[in-house]
């Protein structure tokens, strides 16, 4: 069984890479990364006060952002609670973390 994810180590902005993306995986870089052009990006900051902010392209290829707040659930569930949201919180099954790529599991249709 793998160790438990360290929540300080998720601490940062990702970005979906959806280029890298597998059948099975969602693949989100660091901010920084050299990423190829693309006419938007989706991911989320996590802060380690354990609020968020989601982002995404939105219309007219503007970028939106709502803010949120972010736990570990489970292990190896990222918990992202958008803000005001009645609903359950967004649950992501992490398959791995390394400093530059983390992998999402996809949920199956």
């Amino acid at each position: 069984m793998p160790p438990p994810i360290d929540a300080a180590a998720l601490a940062g902005t990702w970005v979906r890479s959806h280029e890298e993306d597998t059948d099975d995986c969602a693949v989100y870089r660091p901010a920084g990364f050299a990423f190829p052009p693309a006419r938007g990006r989706g991911g989320f900051t996590l802060n380690a006060d354990g609020s968020a902010t989601e982002f995404g392209p939105g219309a007219a290829d503007q970028p939106v952002s709502g803010r949120a707040r972010w736990a570990l659930g489970g292990g190896d569930c990222l918990e992202i609670f958008s803000a005001g949201a009645k609903s359950p919180p967004r649950a992501l099954n992490i398959m791995s973390h390394q400093p530059d790529k983390l992998l999402i599991r996809k949920k199956k249709s």
